[in-house]
């Protein structure tokens, strides 16, 4: 159903295929160009927007199993700013690069932990702040998802409970994160 100029759809039209996906949007050029109503056979929904047959724009994917998806696509990935909100009632708000979270974001869990910070390709990476639901939190330096560098535990009330190193989540030794004053060579005052 729809247009068809050199044998091409173009304008309003609806495509179904033998697998069971349906597709109700803008065509140009025989191609998915503008805004579409996308049902898959596997229950998942897309409704948002494609350029040249892949999603691109804003939209929102809903998964069958209740995750989803509402943001940026480009060339067919998440990628830009987004919200995934998951059926186990986790949730990441923040920046999306190729599928991934990437850049800034917080992943908030259904348990009331949250970290904040650098994400890179879906992990906690880089300088961030995981605070547990306790109140509880660690500041620092992670790496694919644990501390590791310099980092500070807190107690709910503040005091600090540890600070130095991390590796891969265990604490190795304490270090200070300011240097010493420079010792003076003046004599000292009678």
């Amino acid at each position: 159903v729809g247009e068809y100029k050199d044998n091409k759809k173009n304008g309003l039209g609806t495509a179904t295929f033998a697998s069971g996906n349906k597709y109700v949007g803008e065509y140009r050029d025989g191609e998915r160009n503008g805004q579409f109503n996308v049902t898959y056979a596997n229950g998942d929904r897309y409704d948002g927007g494609y350029k040249d047959g892949s999603k691109h724009g804003q939209g929102s994917y809903t998964f069958a199993n209740g995750d989803r998806y509402i943001g940026q696509y480009w060339n067919g990935k998440q990628h830009g700013k987004g919200i995934a909100i998951f059926a186990s009632g986790d949730k990441y708000v923040g920046d999306f690069k190729n599928g991934k979270y990437n850049g800034k974001g917080t992943y908030t869990y259904a348990d009331g932990d949250q970290y904040s910070g650098e994400q890179k390709d879906g992990q906690a990476n880089g300088q961030g702040t995981y605070t547990y639901a306790d109140g509880s939190k660690d500041v620092g330096t992670f790496k694919d998802g644990a501390l590791n560098g310099y980092a500070v535990r807190y107690d709910a009330d503040g005091t600090i409970l540890k600070k130095g190193i991390w590796k891969d989540d265990e604490f190795q030794y304490a270090q200070n994160s300011s240097p010493s004053p420079p010792a003076s060579n003046l004599p000292a005052c009678p």
